[in-house]
């Protein structure tokens, strides 16, 4: 009988030891977890803390026992794995709740450990009111704050997605909140009228966003922050959230000596599989190949994670799947607008020497005399010589989520802009525009010398 091992129990860990077991009905699956949950969402957390999700249960999937019962797969929570010893196919675990260890061997063995929060260099002390946002664990860690100390201004540190989401999640709650980040603007990866139409949404929704921050001080009583210096003037808050991003959680790979790419997460092939050959990996802690550049890179989505869990998965049970390249494709809501991110911005393509060029349009999304109309901004990247899309951004309402699905799926095609003004676009005055702004981003392609 085969003895198939997964660390990690969030989107990757799951899905690989499910699909293991469609693969294997016979194997012996053993998944182990370090937190108190597994198979939750964690892109639903912002909404969790804001209330518009009323109970953090409903994005707990699964249960260990649930799990097993359907899925037959042993599940260890509150499990930490400390070692991996590859010449005896076997790991080490800690049992976080007695403090005890003990080794477990493996057949095949599927690391999907997942990603941690970026730490600040300020606040590396644990601070009674400071906090990340990763988990279910951290969501009650700041409603147990929150329920028990009176809180009224927030500082967020970090301008990017999980930092504007959570800002507007405390908005929600009746928060004074404040959002600072090094960079000048908020997503500062994105194009400048995207970080420029977005400093314009929090203002407009009593966000206040300070750009350029570089050094903080940090004041603290008995364990609590009670100010933050930045730009000379020491300011007062009540509870601190980092927003500063993730890293790949490859630590425990890189101790067992598996290769490790640029950007810190392990390395796979085709197959998921490390340079250990009964290892693989996915989820957050790998790193995957961009389907327009063909360089590998950290993208940590959900939908990505549990997609190549599932490939992992089938692969340590014996099946032969193999994985594609990724077309990065990410949308945020900002209050009532919604930002969408295709492929790549204009400083990744100028960073990869594409010779490129942009395009842009501000067109309605609805008939101007529907009441509900508003204005959605469009920017459409592509190579100057082919016309090939190699990217574009979205700001408006929900219809900017079906834009960057059409896009993406130009991009896959490796399709020019130009195609773009001969589609035959669906038009009803209370869902759609009498002129679909990317028809008019398409002719201006067109126009592009």
């Amino acid at each position: 009988m085969k003895r198939i091992v997964i660390i990690g129990g969030n989107a990757a860990g799951p899905g690989a030891a499910a699909k293991a077991r469609r693969v294997d009905p016979n194997a012996e699956i053993t998944l182990f977890e370090k937190g108190n949950f597994i198979s939750t969402g964690t892109c639903e957390l912002p909404y969790i803390l804001s209330g518009e999700i009323k109970d953090y249960k409903d994005v707990v999937f699964y249960t260990p026992e649930s799990f097993y019962e359907e899925k037959k797969v042993k599940v260890y929570t509150k499990h930490f794995v400390e070692q991996i010893d590859r010449r005896n196919k076997r790991i080490s675990v800690k049992n976080r709740e007695t403090d005890s260890s003990f080794e477990f061997n493996y057949d095949k063995l599927v690391i999907a450990s997942g990603s941690t929060a970026k730490q600040h260099p300020a606040f590396v002390k644990n601070y009674n009111n400071v906090f990340y946002l990763k988990s279910v664990d951290d969501y009650l860690r700041i409603k147990n704050y929150l329920d028990n100390n009176t809180v009224n201004n927030v500082l967020i540190i970090g301008a990017g997605y999980i930092g504007i989401e959570t800002a507007e999640a405390f908005k929600i709650l009746g928060k004074q909140v404040t959002v600072i980040d090094k960079a000048a603007h908020p997503f500062s990866g994105m194009d400048s009228e995207i970080k420029a139409l977005t400093a314009e949404i929090l203002s407009a929704n009593g966000i206040e966003f300070k750009g350029g921050i570089s050094e903080l001080a940090v004041f603290e009583n008995n364990g609590t922050v009670t100010k933050v210096k930045y730009d000379s003037v020491a300011y007062e808050y009540d509870l601190v959230l980092i927003a500063a991003g993730f890293s790949p959680n490859s630590q425990l790979a890189a101790g067992a000596r598996l290769e490790i790419g640029r950007w810190g997460g392990i390395k796979v092939d085709s197959k998921l599989r490390t340079n250990d050959q009964d290892i693989y990996a996915a989820g957050d802690c790998i790193e995957v190949q961009n389907f327009i550049t063909g360089k590998y890179e950290f993208m940590p989505f959900a939908t990505l994670a549990h997609a190549y869990g599932h490939t992992a998965g089938a692969n340590a049970a014996g099946d032969n799947l193999f994985i594609s390249p990724v077309i990065r494709n990410t949308a945020v809501k900002i209050f009532d607008k919604v930002l969408v991110s295709v492929g790549l911005t204009s400083a990744e393509a100028e960073s990869m020497a594409f010779r490129f060029s942009a395009v842009t349009a501000v067109m309605p999304n609805l008939v101007k005399v529907m009441p509900t109309s508003s204005k959605i901004f469009g920017k459409i990247i592509f190579d100057k010589g082919s016309r090939r899309i190699l990217g574009a951004q979205f700001l408006g309402g929900s219809e900017a989520v079906g834009y960057g699905d059409l896009i993406s799926s130009l991009i896959y095609q490796k399709a020019d802009g130009n195609v773009l003004s001969r589609f035959n676009y669906n038009y009803t005055p209370p869902s759609s525009p009498f002129v679909n702004i990317l028809s008019v981003l398409g002719r201006k392609i067109e126009g592009v010398k």
